[in-house]
């Protein structure tokens, strides 16, 4: 029996061990990558200071980019993520009120954050959605940026970031876009898209706006990377999830958060936001996914 009890002992003591082993080489890889430095030049912008251009860009930040998703309506940051497990994360305060960064970023700044997802000091912004925001075009980024430095200061201190294991290995295995820096292409940046009712500038929107960060690359759905499993799956947007719907389906589902059928759609769909997109570019997103590639459910 104590042979027995020794044994059992044994291999509790060597899996504990492993598993310690394990933890800290996860920690260890996870961390390096976390706090590397990158070197990202920016690309100079002429900030326009007119109301037109100052609204389009509220309108981005609001409607389009939906930046107050995570900065809040106010702009003054706060918690976006709450699950230990994976990560506690913390939007910055983009004012220039106390622990803002309004006040001291200049124009590149403001670049390099939203397009590279790298701060003044070279370090990266954890889950930045860079992915997207790289395709923003000049005359959109400059707009966006225009607005920014007018919003009214709030004063809201930023609390630390932290990444827990789950989270550190979802980053590792590449399922988790938490450093948006690795992989934004750093070397160019997006021509200008007309405004018009068209296919590209549809496509151009689902870019900007973070269809692709939900609902996969081809737009198909299925889990979203990174979130929990209790989380509800992305929908598929290809013309084999929604080819039934008509324009004003589109519509309201993008307004009112309804399918066709008249079933609420879950409140992950961020259309608190897009109900206050104009017709002009809900009806163009319409028209760019019909063109999209029919896609099973989930195959990204």
């Amino acid at each position: 029996m104590k042979k027995i009890i020794r044994a059992v002992a044994w291999v509790v003591g060597v899996v504990l061990v492993l598993a310690i082993a394990a933890g800290c080489a996860l920690y260890v890889v996870s961390q390096r990558r976390l706090d590397r430095k990158w070197t990202v030049a920016g690309h100079p912008l002429t900030v326009p200071t007119d109301s037109l251009a100052i609204e389009r860009g509220r309108r981005i930040v609001t409607a389009i980019s939906k930046c107050v998703g995570c900065h809040r309506s106010d702009l003054g940051g706060g918690q976006f993520i709450d699950e230990p497990p994976v990560a506690r994360l913390y939007a910055s305060n983009l004012t220039r009120g106390t622990g803002g960064v309004g006040g001291t970023y200049t124009d590149l700044d403001w670049e390099r954050a939203i397009r590279h997802g790298v701060r003044r000091d070279g370090s990266s912004l954890l889950f930045m959605p860079s992915l997207e925001f790289q395709f923003l075009n000049d005359d959109d980024m400059a707009a966006l940026i225009a607005y920014l430095k007018q919003v009214p200061p709030v004063d809201r201190e930023r609390r630390a970031n932290s990444v827990g294991p789950i989270g550190r290995a979802l980053y590792l295995k590449g399922d988790l876009a938490l450093v948006p820096a690795e992989r934004v292409n750093h070397r160019t940046h997006p021509s200008a898209v007309p405004m018009a009712v068209s296919v590209e500038y549809g496509h151009y929107l689902s870019e900007i706006g973070g269809c692709t960060g939900c609902h996969g690359e081809g737009l198909s759905g299925g889990h979203i990377p990174g979130t929990p499993p209790s989380w509800k799956p992305a929908a598929n947007l290809t013309p084999s999830g929604i080819g039934h719907y008509t324009e004003e389906d589109f519509f309201r589902a993008l307004r009112e958060g309804k399918r066709p059928a008249g079933v609420a759609i879950d409140t992950l769909m961020p259309f608190r936001f897009t109900k206050h997109m104009t017709d002009d570019e809900i009806r163009s997103l319409f028209m760019f996914l019909k063109t999209v590639p029919p896609k099973a459910y989930g195959g990204r």
